[in-house]
């Protein structure tokens, strides 16, 4: 293992001003995302919308740091014949891969998930690295509800994304490890604080256990938020103020950088919410986005699958990547929505 050289990479990742494109969507999430506007998810509609937002030069070459892609992606070759990897790198991003492959019922563990898919990843490790994958990312889904999450659900979650991430050091790819608190349910920002960190506890003990080296990898966490169906939702503010607090007590600084997920905000939420942290510096990491549906909801519906509508499709997703390349330095202000608009 290199670990110059995968810190040179984990710091790019996060390097100011940009941030991570989660373009990994599984083929059953980007069916649903086209459903809802009317496109119909065929292997070449998805291999074009993505070719789109890889040609956006302006987000590509400016905002983005890295795109996480989909086993079918990552082998997809544009309609000119370029590998889609290289569209990537050609913009001075690095491609990364999602290599989780899903989620089963946890035994005994009624409502509680965990995440597999590190049989053979080893191998498949390998083949990435030799297309071009520099990272990776896995995510463990952790949901809040009445009695969970229990302390096995977390423990099995810690203990895969340690298991992964050793893997891929190992293969020499970044690892992005993502424990992700769900937003989905009732709770207000404290319970969600307190699961959170005990999430990030364990996680960061498994990884000591694991032998990973925190300066070889990037941290993917939520936000410490409101759960969806709260009656009373936290302020920006208080979520910047209780997000920075949590990931100062859980995340050693020797990690080059943290890249939030969106976990289902509105894209302007989300942008809010990290230029805010950012108002609170100094921080002791890099911080930024790793977004997906927080990027490409507005490029989606401006494209719609139709060839007439790419231009207006990536100025779109050039418009979100600027609003959070600029949110990552602290530099975004709500009137700049409005002009765009």
């Amino acid at each position: 293992m290199n670990l110059t050289e995968l810190n040179r990479i984990a710091t790019a990742m996060v390097a100011p001003g940009k941030g991570l494109l989660a373009a990994d969507e599984s083929s059953g999430t980007i069916k649903k995302r086209f459903d809802a506007i009317g496109v119909e998810s065929t292997e070449s509609s998805r291999r074009d919308y993505r070719e789109m937002l890889f040609r956006s030069k302006d987000a590509m070459n400016q905002y983005i740091s890295g795109v996480i892609l989909y086993d079918e992606t990552i082998w997809q070759d544009a309609k000119d014949g370029t590998p889609l990897v290289k569209l990537i790198e050609s913009s001075g991003a690095i491609p990364g891969i999602k290599v989780d492959e899903g989620t089963q019922a946890l035994p005994m563990c009624p409502g509680e998930l965990v995440t597999v898919g590190l049989d053979k990843l080893a191998e498949r490790l390998t083949k990435y690295y030799e297309r071009g994958a520099r990272f990776a990312k896995w995510r463990a889904v952790i949901d809040i509800g009445s009695g969970i999450p229990s302390m096995t659900a977390i423990g099995v979650n810690a203990h895969a994304l340690a298991r992964y991430a050793a893997l891929c050091q190992a293969a020499q790819i970044v690892p992005i490890v993502e424990p992700e608190v769900l937003m989905d349910g009732d709770h207000d920002i404290d319970r969600c604080y307190e699961v959170t960190q005990r999430v990030l506890n364990k996680t960061f003990q498994e990884l000591r256990v694991q032998r990973v080296a925190l300066e070889g990898m990037v941290l993917k966490p939520n936000m410490a938020i409101s759960g969806k169906k709260c009656a009373k939702q936290a302020s920006v503010e208080e979520v910047a103020e209780k997000t920075l607090r949590l990931l100062k007590a859980c995340v050693p600084a020797a990690v080059p950088g943290i890249a939030f997920l969106s976990g289902g905000q509105s894209d302007e939420e989300a942008t809010a919410h990290l230029n805010a942290m950012h108002k609170l510096g100094p921080l002791p990491w890099g911080l930024t986005f790793s977004y997906g549906r927080a990027l490409q909801a507005a490029p989606q519906k401006a494209w719609s699958g139709k060839a007439e509508n790419v231009t207006a499709g990536q100025n779109a997703f050039s418009h979100r990547a600027r609003m959070n390349g600029l949110a990552s330095k602290g530099e975004w202000q709500s009137s700049l929505e409005k002009k765009a608009a």
